[in-house]
This record gives structure tokens, sequence and C-alpha cells, in this order.
């Protein structure tokens, strides 16, 4: 019975803490907005063989450089045209949503995972570990973070993976930071000291105790670095070490349409919308956790 009744607490605990998130989030219309975009962009990435109308690869020898339908000499089964070699255009942005939300979630979980677990040793150990750690995130972030992932990408040599391998690592010092200066404003408070006279142990004191607590600036963070990813893979997408042709990576079909942004513009705008969309929609869900998650935002 005593279980029974905890168990009922715990729930309505969370979705009393549920419903005042969504509040917080909700009075944020930019980040409600941004929040059902990428929703639907999530969507389109799920089902994008079942969307597009064309595989992304198919060229059509009869219909290069074909312009947007509302264009003069555009065709209804290509509504945003086709590239330089027939490829529909529509169908290959709708397929390359797959690979910039894939980028972005691998990527996110490579920095998050290693920031957080360097962050944590840091902040907790102190000393000469906190700075030796904390000098070689300086070193990281020294470099420009977009020539640094170059640099590295090219020591790992070009393709997908190498460029998010890079990428997460120029990420790094970000959530190492932020986690160290969140366990460092959380190591001397009540709770950690009576979990400490307790006898718990120095990992159950970083994992269990202190991380709970340090999680909510991180988690906009990994927000913000989401689309960072995005644009970073698109970079070197673009200079040609990231995503390999045909891959249709948003960052790689700007790369291919170079030599044609005066003769065909929507080779080139479209990628670059596709983008800018994704980027704007993930910073906006960002501005509307940080208004949910920091205390100090909180409205009454």
């Amino acid at each position: 019975m005593v279980t029974s009744t905890g168990n009922g607490l715990a729930r309505r605990d969370r979705q009393r803490r549920l419903a005042e998130f969504w509040y917080y989030f909700s009075e944020n219309k930019g980040a409600v907005i941004g929040l059902v975009v990428f929703a639907l962009l999530v969507i389109v990435a799920l089902f994008a063989p079942l969307i597009a109308p064309y595989d992304p690869s198919t060229q059509f020898r009869d219909a290069l450089l074909v312009p947007p339908l509302w264009e003069e000499g555009g065709r209804l089964e290509f509504l945003l045209g086709t590239d330089a070699i027939g490829r529909d255009i529509l169908s290959r942005l709708i397929h390359g949503a797959r690979y910039s939300l894939f980028i972005g979630c691998v990527v996110v979980s490579l920095a998050l995972l290693g920031g957080i677990s360097v962050g944590l040793v840091a902040g907790f150990m102190r000393g000469w570990v906190d700075t030796v750690i904390m000098r070689i995130m300086d070193v990281i972030l020294a470099f420009p973070s977009l020539l640094l992932a170059l640099v590295l990408v090219a020591v790992l040599g070009p393709g997908l993976l190498n460029a998010m391998i890079s990428i997460a690592i120029v990420l790094q010092p970000q959530f190492v930071r932020l986690t160290r200066a969140a366990v460092l404003s959380e190591s001397n408070r009540e709770y950690v000291t009576a979990a400490r006279v307790v006898g718990a142990s120095p990992f159950y004191l970083m994992t269990r105790t202190i991380l709970p607590n340090c999680l909510p600036p991180v988690i906009v963070q990994a927000t913000l670095s989401f689309s960072e990813a995005i644009l970073s893979a698109a970079g070197l997408g673009f200079l040609g070490m990231g995503a390999q042709p045909p891959t249709p990576e948003w960052g790689t079909m700007l790369a291919e349409a170079r030599e044609f942004i005066l003769r065909a513009w929507w080779v080139v705008t479209f990628p670059g919308v596709a983008i800018l969309i994704t980027v704007l929609a993930i910073n906006l869900i960002g501005d509307g956790l940080r208004d949910a998650l920091d205390p100090k935002l909180k409205r009454s």
C-alpha cells in the first residue's frame, strides 16, 4: 500500500513537472513554431522513401537543369526542378533530411557523452586532473571550429563518418566546460554534503547526485549544438570533405551546384533554404528549452 501510494505521488510529481515545463516552453511562440517545423522534418526524414516522388539517384537524361514548375520551361513531374545530371531536386532534398538529422543526432550524442563524462571528472576531481583537461579544451577552442574539423577530416580521410567524428571532437569543449562549471557550482551544496556523510561513493556522487542537477543547461547546449553540427557537416560537404557524391546531403548538393549559381539558381537555393529552415527551427527550440529549464528566466 505504501509502495503504491509512493508510486502515485511520484507519477503526479512527474506530470506536474511536465505540465510546468510545457507551460513555460509554450510561452515562447517561436519555440512552438520551431518544434512544429522540426517535427515535420522528422516525419519527412522517416518516411522519405514514401514521400519522395523519385529515387534521389535516378537520372532523367531528357530533363537536365529543368527549372521549378512556376518558371518558364518547368515541368509538372519536377516540382522544384532538376540538377545538372537530371536528378529530381525535391527527392534529393527529402532524402537529404535523413542525412542532416542523422548527422545531428550522432554528433550531439558523441559530444554529449564524451563532454559530460570528461566535465564530470574535471569538476569533481579538480587539482591537476582538472588543469590538464581544461588546458586541452583550451587548445581545441583556440582553433576555428570549421578549420579544426577540416584538418581532422583531412587526417582521417573524407567521408560522412569521419566528418561526424571530427565535428563531435570540435564540439567537446562546449560540453566539458559547461558540465564542469555546473559540477563546481553543485559540489558544495547541502544535498551533496549529506550524500558524502552517509558514505556515497565518488561514482555515485557524480552520476546519481550531481549529474541530474547539471543537465538543464547541458540539454539547452545540446539543442544548439545540433544545429551547429548540421551547419558544420554542410560546410564540410560543400568543401568536398564530408558526405561524398552521389549522397543527397544538403552541403554536398551545394558543392555540386557551385558552377550553376548564375544560370540555374534553383540548384543552389533550395538546399540552402533547407539548411536555413532546419537550423532556425532547432535554434528556436533551444530558446524555448532555455526559457523552460532555467529557473531564472521563468516568469511568475
